[in-house]
């Protein structure tokens, strides 16, 4: 499919070239920096600048299993962690994680973004599963190194999170493209304060507040399935309703 171009100027532009030209790291500069963060973190505004509530219903079933697969993997790679016997593929992972080692902020989200693209082929889950719709745990995904956006999503989640981002920081976001229209998964990770859209479409980090041609839906993350409230909703009490089905209709 074809990606849905941010306008000029939406963009938080990442190339690692530039970490060694640039000198963008400084040790001292990012702890300043993180500091602040932290305490703008707790005044920032919600993703999207949307409220949300939980819902019910299939996405929730999914995500739920997914979690379920997130936590077994988590085991095995605590165990790798602690100098165990540890499976090439959860190797893989931490080999991913292991990009962003040494950094903090947005050199150490943009480096792991781009290891997780580089990690894995496009393919639909028809081509690959046979079936409209599977949802990989990111070991599975990186055994077969393919997967569609919602692959990408949940190895880039994990990864984050293997990272040491806050529970709090990284999402899962389910968005409706309107050209073509059709339902795709990124993540959102908060960094110094702001939300970067991590989509495996485009090679630059997008402003949540930046995105143009998608309509958040749902965002997926520890504390289950929400959606987001239309802004003329916003204040009104709860529904708890149930999502209506998601269907990743593309190879990537």
């Amino acid at each position: 499919m074809l990606p849905v171009l941010p306008q000029s100027g939406d963009v938080v532009p990442f190339d690692a070239g530039y970490l060694e030209a640039a000198e963008f790291i400084d040790d001292s500069l990012q702890a300043v920096r993180q500091d602040a963060a932290t305490e703008s973190d707790q005044q920032a505004p919600p993703i999207f600048g949307m409220e949300t509530e939980p819902v019910a219903g299939e996405l929730a079933a999914k995500w739920r299993a997914v979690e379920a697969d997130i936590d077994r993997e988590q085991q095995v790679l605590a165990r790798c962690r602690a100098q165990e016997a540890c499976p090439v593929v959860a190797q893989n992972l931490l080999d991913i994680v292991a990009e962003g080692a040494g950094r903090s902020g947005l050199a150490r989200v943009g480096l792991i973004n781009r290891a997780v693209d580089l990690a894995i082929t496009p393919t639909s889950d028809e081509a690959q599963w046979g079936v409209a719709d599977h949802w990989s745990p990111p070991f599975e995904t990186l055994q077969t190194h393919r997967g569609d956006c919602e692959d990408y999503a949940i190895v880039k989640y994990v990864a984050l999170l293997q990272a040491g981002l806050s529970h709090d920081d990284v999402k899962i976001v389910i968005l409706r493209n309107l050209l073509p229209k059709e339902d795709h998964a990124a993540v959102a990770a908060r960094v110094d304060g702001q939300w970067l859209i991590l989509d495996n479409r485009r090679l630059a980090l997008v402003r949540d507040t930046e995105m143009v041609g998608s309509i958040p839906k749902f965002v997926l993350d520890e504390d289950g399935t929400r959606r987001f409230v239309p802004s003329n909703r916003a204040g009104q009490r709860p529904s708890a309703g149930r999502s209506s089905p998601v269907r990743f209709v593309r190879t990537a």
